[in-house]
């Protein structure tokens, strides 16, 4: 029994003395389990050599990645240099689609919104502008931003195309002038020191008087009509939102003659008051047509 046992366990048990015999002892069974030394020595060879290729494969990769940034900044940077905006716009945009995080994409926003800018595509201007506003609230270029996007709503209102066939503007929609004015404004007020600030200032000058013609449009409209409410109504507007516009004068005008035909002569006295103060020469024609008699009409 005890031999089977015994023979189970790995050993046998001969008889006393017996040369064949291999005395059974606990560390039998843990010095045949352990590994050997050979094994582990391999074992930790294999992982150092592992461990080394897969940093090797990172450092590659990051090295790989600051090359492709840093070549891509630069071709577009040459191309933007050169006038090619079309290229230059395809490098930035990869840019920014495939390094969204390295340090050359912010400045590469701020180029891709010169790029579109000239390259006449003002959708893109204004939105390329807008989102670096809102995704770098304090970044230090952020005047930069507002003042291209009140440039691109700018663009389009003083053309080549207007002088040579001397268009009247003011008979023209303001389209895009109001936000072009609150972009500068904007401006302005939060960056009063900036390098873009007295060329925006210009361009309110001129947006001003530009909205302003156009409601004395409008204004005019109303009177030949008949519509003398209306025309009061869009006069005063003028007078109170562009102040200092040369469309003012008019307009205080326009709202003395809609009151007049109103009957409202309270109103009429008021504003002929302001018109004396102010336009002397605008009172100079008011002062003549009320000395016409009634019963001319020419």
């Amino acid at each position: 029994m005890l031999r089977k046992v015994h023979g189970a366990l790995g050993y046998t048990l001969g008889p006393p003395g017996d040369s064949t015999e291999t005395e059974f002892h606990p560390m039998h069974l843990y010095n045949s389990r352990r590994p050997s030394l050979q094994r582990i020595t391999v074992t930790l060879v294999l992982a150092t050599v592992l461990a080394s290729s897969l940093s090797g494969c990172f450092l590659r990769k990051d090295k790989e990645d600051k090359s492709g940034v840093e070549q891509l900044y630069e071709r577009a940077h040459k191309s933007m240099d050169s006038g090619n905006f079309k290229n230059a716009i395809q490098y930035y945009e990869a840019l920014e689609a495939r390094f969204p995080f390295a340090n050359q994409s912010k400045q590469a926003q701020l180029d891709l919104i010169y790029c579109y800018y000239n390259d006449r595509q003002i959708e893109a201007t204004v939105d390329a502008a807008t989102t670096f506003e809102r995704e770098n609230p304090t970044h230090p270029r952020v005047d930069y931003a507002l003042y291209m996007r009140g440039l691109a709503y700018f663009s389009g209102e003083s053309s080549w195309y207007h002088r040579w066939f001397n268009a009247d503007l003011s008979e023209r929609p303001p389209k895009n002038l109001e936000e072009s004015f609150s972009a500068f404004a904007q401006l302005i007020q939060r960056f009063p020191n900036s390098a873009y600030s007295a060329d925006a200032r210009q361009r309110m000058v001129f947006l001003r008087n530009r909205l302003a013609d156009y409601e004395l449009h409008v204004a005019r409209y109303y009177m030949s009509r008949g519509g003398w409410l209306a025309a009061a109504s869009r006069a005063r507007y003028i007078v109170e939102h562009y102040d200092g516009a040369p469309a003012v004068a008019e307009s205080l005008k326009i709202m003395l003659d809609a009151y007049r035909q109103l009957g409202m002569r309270d109103q009429a006295d008021d504003v002929r008051r302001v018109i004396a103060s102010n336009y002397p020469d605008t009172l100079k024609q008011v002062v003549k047509e009320e000395k016409k008699p009634w019963y001319k009409f020419w």
